[in-house]
């Protein structure tokens, strides 16, 4: 049986998931990313630690959406700069016309404790390996009610739904 912290991370996969969702649907996508040693990108554009990048395909060149990193060339001020991102640093990935996209907690994904509040759509990420270290909140970019909202002005609503049966939907762990 493989255990957690053995899998590797889901966070390329996701990237590159929402990153086709965007170009598919004619989308630009936006990564935001936080911004330390580890990053090269033009200093001169971070802003309060992070920077925004577009990764469209008119917008880069090479552009690589690797396990580790993301890489590509692209245009700052007519200039072409080498890019180079480590995965862990990816904040989000969202599309610029809607903002509809996925957050990510910083850091490694490894030693992370990630819960869900029931009643908020907060998603709290805490380090096991430093106690003290405080809680880090991150919010979703568009939530699934404003999703729906937006939909039921340009759409038919949806189907009814079948009855429920009182059954939990479950994950199962597939060996």
């Amino acid at each position: 049986m493989m255990d957690a912290p053995d899998a590797t991370s889901t966070r390329p996969y996701l990237i590159r998931a929402l990153y086709e969702w965007c170009t598919d649907n004619g989308f630009t996508p936006y990564l935001a990313v936080a911004v330390d040693e580890t990053v090269q990108v033009p200093r001169e554009y971070v802003k309060d630690g992070e920077i925004v990048l577009n990764i469209s395909f008119d917008a880069t060149s090479s552009l690589k959406l690797g396990n580790d990193f993301i890489e590509f060339k692209g245009r700052f001020a007519g200039t072409a700069r080498d890019i180079m991102v480590p995965i862990n640093q990816v904040i989000a990935i969202y599309a610029r016309e809607n903002g509809q996209g996925m957050a990510f907690p910083l850091g490694p994904p490894g030693g992370v404790k990630i819960t869900a509040p029931s009643s908020t759509n907060l998603l709290s990420v805490r380090n096991d390996d430093q106690a003290a270290a405080p809680e880090v909140k991150v919010v979703p970019l568009a939530s699934v009610e404003s999703g729906r909202r937006n939909n039921e002005q340009n759409e038919e609503p949806d189907p009814p739904r079948p009855p429920a049966t009182g059954l939990r939907p479950a994950l199962k762990r597939v060996k």
